[in-house]
């Protein structure tokens, strides 16, 4: 059962859930999309890494 289906109804505890879900799901991607970035920049010579001895 979607939020697509024609039988859904909404309720509070399926806004809650979904709401928690994306808000999930948009921090996965956010830190997903910072380490691509990083990496691209560290591959192409525009960032160095930094080692702490």
């Amino acid at each position: 059962m979607t939020p697509f289906s024609f039988e859904w109804l909404w309720n509070v505890e399926y806004g809650i859930f979904f709401g928690l879900l994306y808000i999930a799901l948009g921090i996965i991607g956010c830190g997903m999309t910072f380490v691509i970035i990083k990496t691209g920049l560290q591959l192409f010579g525009f960032m160095r890494e930094r080692h702490f001895h």
